[in-house]
């Protein structure tokens, strides 16, 4: 027997249920509450949803999420060119921005390298990390991964990448690492604001 009264509830709570972190008790208190909103409510929030699917892009250098070709932080003549740092996804993007100790670009990889997972460097945007270090005035890389396995695994193979890039300037690149105030195992995600903007400053020489 059906455990929901109707299937049109059952296939809502099956669709909220099958998003990242969404359990069927969180994804069933979350329909309802849809249905107990106005036509205008829901029809809004479905827009949203329908418009963010068909009019998003991923910012054509940096690969964060945008409304246009560029994101505002590539477009802002007040970020500093010459750092970029690399993160996993959009979230540690929010998540370094909130910080307010960051004032550089970002180049986001849309994961890391997992061979568990099928996740190799061809599936990440590395090929374009190394194509923006050998065109623009990039000095400094900063490796802002998970310290997971992955992550360092990242790092490595990211470091290895640009010991032998040529650059589009005389001045050797630099490249660094969050310290390690975030702790092993962490996302950057969860990580408090403090302990993160720290590691940004406190930042080291990336090392093999």
């Amino acid at each position: 027997m059906n455990q929901y009264p109707s299937i049109l509830l059952g296939n809502a709570v099956d669709q909220f249920a099958s998003l990242p972190g969404i359990g069927r008790k969180t994804a069933l208190r979350l329909v309802l509450h849809l249905l107990r909103q106005s036509d205008k409510d829901v029809e809004a929030f479905t827009d949203a949803l329908k418009t963010l699917k068909s009019d998003a892009h991923y910012c054509r250098i940096c690969h964060t999420i945008s409304d246009q070709e560029l994101c505002p932080i590539c477009q802002s003549h007040k970020r500093d060119k010459h750092t970029v740092c690399v993160v996993e996804n959009v979230q540690d993007v929010m998540s370094i921005e909130n910080t307010g100790q960051y004032h550089g670009l970002y180049h986001v990889l849309g994961g890391v390298i997992s061979p568990m997972d099928g996740v190799g460097p061809s599936d990440l945007e590395i090929d374009s990390l190394v194509t923006r270090i050998e065109t623009e005035e990039i000095k400094e890389v900063i490796l802002a991964l998970p310290t997971t396995m992955e992550g360092d695994t990242t790092n490595f193979y990211i470091y290895r990448r640009l010991q032998n890039t040529t650059l589009h300037h005389s001045t050797p690149l630099k490249i660094s690492q969050i310290a390690r105030g975030v702790a092993i195992g962490n996302e950057l995600e969860y990580t408090d604001e403090i302990t993160l903007g720290r590691s940004i400053i406190n930042r080291i020489d990336f090392k093999v």
